[in-house]
């Protein structure tokens, strides 16, 4: 979608004639006649620079610079005057102004200097995003695990995330799906564009039409200005629609449209916009049980199943347990000032034989509150819910821990089947049930780790 240039001029020729030239370069363009137009336009329609004259009979340029600037101040103002003043020229670009030009216009000048604004603004925009994911990244997990359901889900993202192709995650809830998602957006020649979230399942029918296509001014009762959708704003990048299978059936053959067509409607409008948008979609339902009872479109399925990743729930990675509680006991431990190090050996069975219903995200609660519980530097079953600890009752040697901090995975894995054997009275089929790994896997692991 072209740029959208704002041009503010009270004199109808010299915007006009601005208009027409900005057209020629391939620009969208919005006009308005005098600084009060344009402050109502800015707050009702998606810009990305404005051109406007400093005299003007009603608000001039500088009010209008201030208006603007307080209720977007990423957004590129450039000035023009027939009567170059240094004062005029400094009091504009101290309260922001992007540059300051003097009429008549050189128009190689403006056309440098409106593509180097919208540049600047774009830049910056995508900076504080990169910024905003690279702190999530930083404290998350990630695609944490060495365990064989992981690794080739890990194989997968790797090859499909640099290509186009729309993604379907499954998995139960709390499996960890939107970091899926990141990490197939981060993958991608896309990485630098938004990856834009929205939850299907947390807004009414008319609610989600309007966020994810947008809506006109005054297309329903509160619309009281235009407002861009998440296609638009996902454009050049990726749209993440998680719970997809909550999705009402009605916006489901408008979402069809979109994936086929590339383009949007705002509700209230019969303009189609073209988008650059690659999806990704998220579900715990079974689709192909919801397109059998009529719940879900058959052809959207197809349209969206082009590539199926599936995120193992905890219970099938119960050798990962020990990796992904030493990166919480971590972060946790760091994020409340304590010094908590490690698990003692029964929180650590405790964990080890738990079910996790809610899987990565009920172990992620789980070590946080044992963290903020815990008085010692060992978190043990006491500080753990009791739905855990309920799992993981059993003999246990008082006062001896398994300290996870600082270590490396392979030594946190190591250390996870020395005490799963000792608290399986080194019974090794029973170490390898509760490890969730085949005896032969722990036989490959024992001799790995010179413990036979």
């Amino acid at each position: 979608m072209a740029d959208c240039i704002l041009v503010v001029d009270d004199d109808a020729a010299h915007r006009g004639m601005l208009c027409t030239v900005l057209a020629s370069w391939g620009y969208r363009v919005e006009e308005a006649a005098d600084g009060d137009e344009a402050v109502a336009l800015v707050r009702e329609k998606s810009l990305d620079a404005v051109l406007t004259d400093v005299r003007m009979a009603r608000m001039d340029g500088i009010g209008a610079l201030r208006e603007i600037l307080a209720y977007n101040p990423a957004l590129p103002v450039l000035l023009m005057t027939a009567y170059s003043s240094v004062e005029t020229a400094v009091e504009a670009l101290r309260l922001g102004a992007y540059d300051y030009l003097v009429k008549p216009l050189d128009f190689d000048a403006l056309k440098n200097a409106l593509a180097q604004a919208i540049d600047h603004s774009r830049l910056s925009v995508e900076n504080r995003e990169l910024r905003r994911q690279l702190g999530e990244a930083a404290a998350s997990p990630g695609i944490l695990g060495r365990s064989p359901a992981v690794v080739a889900m890990r194989e997968i993202i790797g090859t499909v995330a640099p290509t186009r192709a729309t993604v379907l995650i499954t998995g139960e809830s709390g499996t960890g799906k939107e970091l899926v998602a990141r990490a197939l957006h981060s993958g991608s020649p896309r990485a630098e564009r938004p990856l834009i979230t929205v939850n299907c399942a947390a807004l009414a029918e008319n609610l989600l039409e309007s966020e994810l296509f947008g809506h006109e001014k005054g297309s329903f009762t509160g619309a009281d200005r235009r407002r861009e959708g998440r296609f638009a704003q996902a454009d050049g990048g990726t749209l993440f629609l998680d719970e997809v299978g909550e999705m009402p059936l009605p916006l489901q053959a408008k979402l069809l449209r979109v994936l086929q067509e590339g383009e949007v409607q705002r509700v209230g409008s019969d303009i189609p916009l073209r988008v650059d948008v690659r999806v990704l979609a998220a579900t715990n339902r079974d689709l192909r049980e919801e397109v059998a009872q009529k719940r879900f479109r058959e052809d959207l399925y197809f349209r969206l199943n082009v590539i199926t990743v599936e995120v193992p729930p905890l219970r099938e990675r119960v050798e990962d347990i020990p990796l992904l509680a030493a990166r919480f006991l971590e972060r946790f431990a760091e994020r409340n000032r304590k010094s908590v190090r490690g698990f003692s050996a029964q929180a650590l069975d405790c964990l080890l034989r738990h079910d996790w219903p809610g899987n990565v995200r009920e172990l992620e609660n789980a070590v946080e509150r044992a963290v903020i519980l815990c008085a010692g530097d060992l978190v043990t079953g006491r500080e753990l819910p009791s739905a855990v600890t309920r799992d993981g009752e059993g003999e246990r040697r008082p006062g001896e821990g398994f300290a996870l901090a600082g270590l490396s995975l392979d030594a946190v894995e190591r250390r996870a089947i020395e005490e799963t054997l000792r608290l399986s009275g080194d019974n090794k089929s029973e170490a390898a049930r509760r490890l969730g790994i085949t005896r032969a896997t722990l036989h490959n692991k024992l001799r790995r780790y010179g413990l036979e």
